[in-house]
Order: C-alpha cells, then sequence, then structure tokens
C-alpha cells in the first residue's frame, strides 16, 4: 500500500469487503463501531487512490482523507472499543476516550483553519498541516487509538493494538515524513484482524442465547 494509486484502489478494495463482512456477521448493536473499522480504513485507502491520481495538492480528496485519519479515528476507535467492552472494563476506558475527543476536536479545528496539502514523494504520500504542539497532539492520538486496543480486555483487539504499535513504530523510523499514509495504510491491512474478531463475538455464548430468545444484546 502507499506504492502508487493502484496499489490503494487494490487494497482499499479488498479491506472495504472485508469492512462489508464485518458488518454483516454483527449481531450486537454495540459492536458495530468496531466492526465499522475496516470499511472506514479501507473507504481511506480509495481515497488516498484519488490523492494519487490527482497529484497531491489541496483538493477535495486531500480534506477528506485528512478528515478521516486525523479526527474521525482518535474519536471513533476509543469509543467503539469502550462500548464494546465488557461493563466491568469499562471505566478504564474512559480516559483513552476523553483523550480521543479532545485531540479529534483539535484536530477537527486545525483543519477548518488551515490549509491541508498533499505531496508526490517517490512511492509515498506526505500530507501536511500546522498543527501547533505537535508531539503532544500525536501522543494524545496514539493513546486513543492504541492505548484503547491494548486496555481493551479483549485478546484480539490487543493484538490488533500490539500490531498497529509496531506499525507505528516502523513508520516512524523508515517513513518519518510520510507517518500519516503509511501508519493509515498499515492500520487498515492489520483491520482485517476486526473479521476474527467479529466471528469470535457472534459465537459467543451471549450473543447465541440472545438469538434464541429474540432480545438484542446490548
Amino acid at each position: 500500500m502507499c506504492w502508487s494509486a493502484t496499489a490503494d484502489l487494490t487494497a482499499g478494495t479488498v479491506i472495504t469487503a472485508v469492512g462489508i463482512a464485518c458488518l454483516a456477521r454483527t449481531r450486537r448493536p454495540r459492536d458495530l463501531p468496531v466492526a465499522a473499522l475496516p470499511l472506514i480504513l479501507g473507504a481511506h485507502q480509495l481515497i488516498e487512490a484519488a490523492v494519487w491520481r490527482s497529484g497531491g495538492g489541496c483538493g477535495p480528496a486531500t480534506t477528506a482523507w485528512a478528515a478521516i485519519a486525523l479526527p474521525l479515528l482518535p474519536v471513533w476507535v476509543p469509543l467503539g472499543v469502550l462500548l464494546a467492552a465488557a461493563p466491568e472494563l469499562r471505566p478504564r476506558l474512559r480516559l483513552p476516550a476523553a483523550a480521543g475527543l479532545a485531540t479529534g476536536a483539535y484536530l477537527a479545528y486545525c483543519l477548518a483553519t488551515r490549509p491541508v496539502s498533499a505531496e508526490v514523494r517517490g512511492h509515498t504520500l506526505g500530507y501536511e498541516v500546522n498543527v501547533p504542539w505537535m508531539p503532544l497532539v500525536l501522543a494524545g492520538y496514539l493513546f486513543a487509538t492504541l492505548g484503547a486496543l491494548l486496555l481493551s480486555g479483549d485478546g484480539r483487539l490487543r493484538l490488533l493494538g500490539f500490531l498497529l504499535a509496531a506499525g507505528a513504530l516502523a513508520c516512524t523510523a523508515l517513513w518519518r515524513l510520510e507517518f500519516a499514509s503509511t501508519w493509515c495504510a498499515f492500520a487498515a491491512a492489520a483491520s482485517t484482524l476486526i473479521l476474527v474478531w467479529t466471528g469470535g463475538r457472534a459465537r459467543s455464548p451471549s450473543v447465541r442465547e440472545g438469538a434464541r430468545r429474540g432480545a438484542p444484546n446490548l
């Protein structure tokens, strides 16, 4: 991924299909936000294919890509994990959720008041937006997204969190100037683990019992 428009288009199509499958096998409404992550990230890669084809710049595709990567994900991920978690685990997930809301709100403000641009850099894309206090914002972003997964109490989501943490380190070391693009691509690929997660949730005893009784599993 991130090598060309064709690579992003192919990966985005596959991951979007995975996302549709995740939603189709989800039985509990409270699991839907996490189940929808591959769909969101697959669409994100399809949008990046449009950024490639436009040669970067400040067009609508660039803005749409940044809106998902920056304000949306740090809000969506921890809130989704919080909703899906068992009641006894939710108190410890409130801090990543709060960090995500604060980080997302600040990044939304930055996008609304400052231009965002994309630049083709060899086989990757670099995105530029003026975000003051970037190290602090990045810490809040990673705590919200990775912290929620690692604190989720669910083995599959923890594995996803560890993979994304490793991906963040690799992207920082190898593609520092293109961190946002390469990390989001890695996240999209790793989110296929959610297909396994939704299958496990669908087979859990509480879901089957609720289905037999005709009661919603909220």
